[in-house]
């Protein structure tokens, strides 16, 4: 699966995307913030809040809640603010 990170979120990851393979047990979008957020000083710095982070699979927006596809492009963004 590839994961894409944006702004601050890739500059405390240290990495703007990456192929990982998940473990079976990560199925949900919620659960991959999980176990990304255990990989790593920099990972766990940037998902230290994870209900914030915005989360699309293959270009579509979706909740924590939604489960992962098999295969796919998986970005996460900070949030978003404006003025």
């Amino acid at each position: 699966m590839k994961l894409v990170y944006f702004a601050w979120v890739r500059e405390r990851i240290g990495v703007a995307e990456e192929e990982v393979t998940l473990p079976p047990e990560t199925t949900t979008v919620a659960g991959l913030l999980t176990w990304l957020a255990g990989r790593g000083d920099g990972y766990a710095a940037a998902l230290e809040h994870a209900e914030a982070i915005r989360v699309a699979i293959d270009h579509e927006h979706v909740d924590h809640s939604a489960p992962l596809p098999a295969n796919g492009e998986i970005a996460l963004f900070p949030p978003m603010t404006g003025g």
